[in-house]
Parts: C-alpha cells; sequence; structure tokens
C-alpha cells in the first residue's frame, strides 16, 4: 500500500530537479501524475522513467491560463480526477539592485512565478476533489531577502498570501493549502544564481552560500520531494495555511 494509492497530481516545472524528483517520489508511493513543464524532452524523458500507465505530459506555459486548464483537464480525462497540484514552475530573473531592476524582466519574473501558481491554483481547485491538497513552491526569500533579488523575492513573498486565501476559500472542502520554503538546494537552477549573484566559480559560489545555512549544506531535491509528499498525503490532512520552510535553518 503506497501512501498514495488512487490519488492524481499535477505537477508544473517537472522538468526541473524538485519537480521531477517529487514526480517520481508522488508515482513511487501509488499516485498517477500529469506533468509539465516547457521542456518537451524532458517531460518525454521522465514519462518513459515513471511509465504511461502511472504519467502523461503536456508542454504547458504557466503564464497561459488556456495551457494551465488544460493541464488539469489531461489529469481528469486521462487518469479520472485530481487530488494534488503542486506549482511548482518559478524562475529567477536577474542579481540588480532595485533602481537598476530591468523593468521587463520583473514583470517576467511575476507572471511566472505569480500569475503562473494563481493559474494553477484557479484551475485545480475547480477540478480537486474533496480533502486534495494544493502545494506551492515558494522559497526561504519568500520568508526572507537580501539585496539585489527584488523580484524573486517579491514574487515569493506574494506567494505566502496567494497560499492563505486559497486555503480559506479551500477549506469547506478540506481542501488544503501550503507552501514549501527551500532554501539553496544543489541543482542547476540554484548554482546558476549563486554564480551569478557572487561571481564567482561554481564550487566557490556554492562554498559562500554554504556559510550561510546554519546546517552547512544545500539540500538534495530528494529532500524537498519528502516535504511535498507529506503535504500531498492523508499525514498532513490537519495542515494548512502553512509556510513550510526547508532551508537548513537558514530563516530561523
Amino acid at each position: 500500500m503506497g501512501r498514495l494509492d488512487d490519488k492524481i497530481a499535477l505537477v508544473t516545472g517537472a522538468a526541473g530537479s524538485i519537480g521531477a524528483a517529487s514526480a517520481r517520489l508522488l508515482v513511487a508511493e501509488g499516485a498517477r501524475v500529469v506533468i509539465s513543464d516547457l521542456d518537451a524532452d524532458r517531460l518525454d524523458a521522465l514519462v518513459a522513467e515513471l511509465g504511461e500507465e502511472s504519467a502523461a505530459a503536456l508542454v504547458a506555459d504557466v503564464t497561459d491560463s488556456d495551457a494551465v486548464a488544460a493541464t488539469v483537464a489531461l489529469a481528469v480525462e486521462r487518469f479520472g480526477g485530481l487530488d494534488v497540484a503542486f506549482a511548482n514552475a518559478g524562475i529567477f530573473g536577474v542579481p540588480a539592485p532595485i533602481v537598476d531592476y530591468p523593468v521587463d524582466v520583473f514583470d517576467q519574473v511575476m507572471a511566472v512565478n505569480v500569475r503562473g501558481p494563481f493559474l494553477v491554483a484557479k484551475h485545480a481547485m475547480a477540478s480537486m476533489r474533496d480533502g486534495g491538497s494544493l502545494i506551492f513552491t515558494s522559497s526561504v526569500v519568500g520568508l526572507t531577502s537580501d539585496a539585489g533579488i527584488c523580484a524573486y523575492a517579491t514574487s515569493k513573498h506574494a506567494l505566502v498570501g496567494l497560499m492563505r486565501t486559497a486555503a480559506k476559500e479551500g477549506a469547506p472542502r478540506r481542501i488544503r493549502v501550503n507552501t514549501i520554503h527551500p532554501g539553496p538546494v544543489d541543482n542547476e537552477f540554484q548554482h546558476s544564481i549563486e554564480e551569478r549573484a557572487t561571481g564567482q566559480s561554481r564550487d566557490k559560489a556554492a562554498e559562500i552560500f554554504e556559510g550561510m545555512i546554519p546546517l552547512g549544506r544545500h539540500a538534495t531535491a530528494e529532500e524537498v520531494a519528502h516535504l511535498v509528499l507529506y503535504l500531498a498525503a492523508d499525514e498532513s490532512a490537519f495542515v494548512t495555511g502553512a509556510a513550510l520552510p526547508i532551508d537548513g535553518g537558514m530563516s530561523a
């Protein structure tokens, strides 16, 4: 018996390490998943790995309402319903002070990181079965912030407001809504941010960031996926409206 037997899940940003690790773990625990991203090749490879009986993919832009609606419809039509939606797609933008921050980049970050999860919430909650779970990937800088990351931090703080509103609206149907707040994760997305933020080589930049983490290391994508699994499973039936850090103590 898996912790997610008979559950149907949607994962956006599934081509990235956290999305892919989460999809793997959800399927391992008995769920069937619809995965979406803009990277068709990685989606195809993940479906091949998970098996077509357990996974289906749709290339979709999370800023496009019709595309997000189509991913939800695929879950319902292919697998018979929707119980879990993991809004995980996101981008960083550029490191720059507010006075120099490019307006078009700021708008793009808001579109992907805020409009995208809003559209997932809008369409998923309309189709989700009672007792479902909606999970947003925020960030440690959705609880804190730092200089030079105004777009990313603003977008990740915004998700907490969206989550708290959705948690109140979903409660009558026992739909739980929570945000997860990863600190630095050992993946390409994070290492690229670190290199741009510090101007150092990958190894040196990682060392600098690990100096900011009380536990002294990056997280793995699989560790983050286990928090997603907890929020997707019935063990978290009384957890809603919560901002859950998984940051090695950075927000303490």
